[in-house]
């Protein structure tokens, strides 16, 4: 079994994120804030060592933890 790298609510967030949502409509669809979705987003970019978050999705799908 291998380790996920995303916790689940980062996962929620960048498959929000790569169906087209904003900030925003990911912070209102989970009932979170917009820094929170931020943050998530962020804590998952260091965890990839990468920079944008166009990046970090590319790297997910790369390792297998998104799918397009």
């Amino acid at each position: 079994m291998t380790k996920k790298i995303l916790t689940n609510r980062e996962h929620q967030v960048f498959s929000l994120l790569i169906d087209g949502k904003s900030t925003k409509e990911i912070a209102q669809s989970l009932n979170i804030s917009e820094k929170t979705v931020r943050n998530h987003i962020s804590n998952a970019m260091q965890k990839l060592g990468v920079k944008g978050r166009a990046s970090a999705v590319i790297e997910l799908i790369r390792l297998k933890e998104l799918s397009i």
